[in-house]
This record gives structure tokens, C-alpha cells and sequence, in this order.
């Protein structure tokens, strides 16, 4: 199968001080843990010529694409969508903590998919990129485990896509929902594809070349 790398949302909004997982009161330690694994899979999806696409969730400026719902969840995690942080306004487009962390930027050439909501496919390009670059499989990677990770996975595999999520390239500020989460892809024979750990994913990578 043809497969891409995704990496989810890895912003300093979510994987910095300052951002809007900060300010929500998460502890960004655990987000910013599968960085050093991010890394590995990256060079190796790079050095074998893999799609590698990389998401970031966040909104227009004028915040006409945020629905009332939304807003309100955020205003009530203590980290209101659009408000001004220490990294710029929360979770909006352009601004500083919008951006992808350091240690995680994009090559010339990878694609950067934005959106809106959780899942990275809803109201964005990401199903046309794949199926104009034949991939049927992606690796998932990302934050958070149980919202933009598991969202994301689930829509994929509604389209068609067969998908492994990786245990140690993707985080949850909550450590028990992080496992639920990754427990509940494998239910009744790999439901929603299948877990790996990087390791795993390294070696059936080197066995392919």
C-alpha cells in the first residue's frame, strides 16, 4: 500500500508555554513527549520518500469559521479561542503559536493542511492531497490522542484509508484517556486499523526498502 505520514496538529499552541493547552491548564510535558519519536519517524518517512503531511487546528482571524459551540468549550477550558496569549491570539491563523513547534517544521514541499475542527478532514483538502498522490494507508501521529488523533483515524477510515496509529508518536494530557484511546482502535479485530509502536513502524519500514 501506498502510504503518508501524518503528523496532527503538533503547534505550539498545543506543545509550548504560553499556548492555548497551557493556558487551559494542560500539562504541556506530556504533549511535547513524542517530539524525539516525531523526529525519527520523520527522517526515516523522509530518507524513503514517504508523503509526509502535517496539520494544524486553528481559525480565520475574524473567527467566522468558529462555531458557537466551539467557542463556548474553549471559553469554559479557561482558554478562549481568538483572546490574546503570550504566543498571540489562541488558535488563530498567522499568529505565532498557530505555527508548528520547532523541533517539528516542515520541509519545502510537505504539506500543511489547516483546519477548523478536529478532524483534519472536515472542511479541508486532505482526502483530494491523498487521493491525487494514490495513498490508500496512512501512519497517524499527533495531539491529542482522544480528539484530533482519534478524530482524524476515524474519519480516514470511514473513507476508505487503512490506518496505524502510532502509541509513541501521538500524546493526551491524560494519560488514561490516551490508553482508552488506543485501546479502542484494535476492538473487534483492528476496528480502526491498527496500534504500533515506532519501533514497529521503523522496522516495516527498513523491510520494504
Amino acid at each position: 500500500m501506498n502510504a503518508a505520514l501524518l503528523v496532527i496538529d503538533m503547534q505550539r499552541d498545543f506543545c509550548a508555554p504560553g499556548g492555548y493547552a497551557d493556558l487551559a491548564g494542560l500539562d504541556v510535558s506530556l504533549l511535547r513527549a513524542p517530539i524525539p519519536v516525531l523526529q525519527r519517524l520523520l527522517a526515516a518517512a523522509r530518507e524513503r520518500g514517504l508523503l509526509v503531511i502535517h496539520t494544524r487546528e486553528g481559525h480565520r482571524a475574524d473567527l467566522s469559521d468558529l462555531t458557537e459551540c466551539k467557542r463556548l468549550r474553549a471559553a469554559n477550558a479557561g482558554a478562549a479561542i481568538g483572546t490574546q496569549g503570550p504566543l498571540g491570539r489562541l488558535l488563530v491563523r498567522g499568529e505565532y503559536g498557530h505555527d508548528l513547534i520547532d523541533e517539528l517544521q516542515p520541509l519545502t514541499g510537505e504539506p500543511v493542511v489547516d483546519k477548523p475542527g478536529y478532524s483534519a478532514f472536515a472542511s479541508t483538502d486532505l482526502d483530494l492531497l491523498l487521493r491525487n498522490r494514490g495513498i490508500t494507508a496512512l501512519v497517524v501521529t499527533g495531539v491529542t490522542t482522544e480528539v484530533c488523533v482519534s478524530s482524524t483515524l476515524r474519519d480516514a477510515v470511514e473513507r476508505g484509508y487503512a490506518c496505524t496509529l502510532v502509541s509513541d508518536a501521538c500524546a493526551s494530557p491524560y494519560p488514561e484517556l490516551h490508553a482508552a484511546a488506543l485501546a479502542m482502535v484494535e476492538v473487534e479485530g483492528g476496528l480502526f486499523g491498527r496500534v504500533r509502536d515506532s519501533q514497529q513502524i521503523l522496522a516495516e519500514w527498513e523491510s520494504q526498502t
